[in-house]
């Protein structure tokens, strides 16, 4: 039957409410409410939602889905909501998805952010979800494939922690801080899957930590030096739940943030250890990539411990080290090398002590 509207009755009998759309359409059967109780603007409601339907029926999905629809099916599909919520609002219910281009995208990023924006937060915040959902939505055929440019980012210089400079930060860091940003430099784990991790998942016997929570969805197993596992160890830790723990004993809420659950600590350390602003919680974990590589010369164990999908990621930490980084790192006690290479490592030094005499 066609698109009628209706509106419930009271317990005296009596209409009330909302109108409501009910009936069944080139086979789509309707019932939702159309938000208004005035029946001219519900007749126009009826009338747009009719046309809708038919359109959809007459032309195909392809042809009539709406961003909001493709963002909803990316959403159900596991995708990243973080930044989808303002793009809703600015493209709206109506916009179809085959008309969302390049230049809908940056009418989206003057719309939403502010007019200085960094080429970063555009992409990260703009470009990178409105090209996720299209992309869903290419992939099951529903519109034609297509580029999203990305805006050109300056390239920024990599900031990382010398052994010395971690030193003062582990000093000046209060006792609730000090095993996670050991276990960060140690790891390489971003803050909210060191924050995350169970005390199940804490193997200090074996010197690792599965990790369930990282960014890419796919567990990892993380490994960390013989000092992460004795300060760990000695650091009371509970025995089941969260591992790390607010200083009230509570486990940290997390988030897909970069540290902000550890911000006004690491702030204070940061500042009592006189390092600039440029160090942030993040830091550890260039500092951890520039560490393991100077030791091992290995991007593969690199992107395997620290969760790099891409060499390009990785590779970025590969000529930022001196020499004799490696040195200075083992006598503060960080030591990323496998246990071949520290084998090797022995022989070489016990080898140099020797000398031929004919």
């Amino acid at each position: 039957m066609p698109l009628i509207l209706f509106r419930r009755k009271n317990s005296q009998g009596k209409p009330t409410g909302n109108f409501v759309i009910r009936g069944t359409l080139a086979g789509q059967s309707i019932y939702e409410s159309t938000g208004v109780s005035d029946k001219k603007a519900a007749e126009i409601i009826r009338v747009r939602r009719s046309a809708e339907i038919i359109e959809r029926a007459t032309l195909g999905k392809s042809a009539t889905l709406t961003f909001a629809e493709a963002a909803l099916t990316y959403m159900e599909s596991g995708g990243e909501t973080r930044f989808i919520g303002p793009l809703l609002i600015h493209f709206g219910e109506k916009t179809r998805l085959a008309d969302v281009d390049n230049d809908a995208a940056n009418k989206a990023a003057r719309a939403i952010l502010m007019p200085d924006a960094a080429p970063a937060t555009i992409n990260r915040q703009i470009i990178t979800p409105i090209s996720a959902i299209y992309n869903l939505a290419a992939d099951d055929g529903h519109v034609t494939p297509r580029r999203f440019r990305r805006r050109k980012e300056p390239q920024s210089k990599i900031r990382w922690l010398t052994p010395g400079e971690a030193e003062d930060l582990l000093e000046a860091s209060e006792p609730h801080l000090l095993p996670i940003v050991t276990f960060l430099l140690g790891t390489g784990c971003r803050t909210s899957e060191a924050l995350g991790l169970q005390c199940e998942n804490l193997h200090l016997e074996t010197r690792q930590a599965l990790i369930p929570t990282s960014k890419n969805g796919e567990l990892k197993m993380a490994e960390f030096p013989a000092r992460v596992m004795r300060l760990l160890a000695a650091s009371g830790l509970p025995e089941t739940g969260a591992v790390f723990r607010t200083p009230k004993g509570k486990a940290y809420k997390l988030s897909t943030g970069s540290g902000g659950q550890i911000e006004a600590a690491f702030t204070k350390a940061r500042v009592a250890a006189k390092l600039g602003g440029d160090v942030t919680p993040h830091t550890l974990r260039h500092t951890f990539a520039t560490w393991h590589y100077a030791m091992n010369k290995d991007l593969l164990l690199l992107m395997t411990r620290g969760g790099w999908k891409k060499p390009d990621m990785a590779l970025k930490y590969a000529k930022l080290a001196p020499a004799d980084l490696p040195e200075k790192l083992l006598a503060h006690g960080w030591d990323f090398r496998t246990q071949l290479q520290a084998d090797q490592g022995q022989k070489a030094i016990f080898g140099a002590k020797i000398r031929v005499i004919k």
